[in-house]
């Protein structure tokens, strides 16, 4: 499969956990602990889906998604919101940044995260 996955995520236990969970199902997998890090690492090698953090240290989700969406090549990537506030986030108010899910964190399988990610790919 290798498609890349970029986990937008600042708790690195979570990080691990997500990244060999995705590997061991052939997913490439990379990282960024902040926004600024992850629109970097979009311009150098563009993933095909995002699994986003929605509060992270610092800068927020809502910079990044901001972000996507004003380069036209980079408005396409399909993006997972994975927040501990999942029930007060709307999957369609967020449509329009290139949300496709929102996914609690605290209550997420791994089976769960792995179908999440498949049906998000182009």
């Amino acid at each position: 499969m290798n498609a890349p996955v970029l986990l937008v995520e600042d708790d690195e236990w979570l990080v691990q956990s997500y990244s060999r969970l995705l590997m061991r199902e052939g997913f490439a997998t990379a990282h960024a602990t902040h926004a600024m890090t992850a629109i970097d690492m979009i311009d150098a090698e563009r993933p095909s889906v995002i699994v986003l953090d929605l509060l992270l240290h610092g800068t927020t989700a809502l910079v990044l998604l901001h972000e996507l969406q004003s380069h036209p090549d980079l408005a396409d990537i399909p993006v997972l919101l994975i927040t501990t506030i999942a029930d007060e986030v709307s999957a369609s108010d967020l449509k329009a940044y290139g949300v496709v899910a929102v996914l609690d964190k605290s209550t997420i399988t791994p089976t769960e995260l792995l179908a999440a990610v498949r049906r998000a790919l182009p």
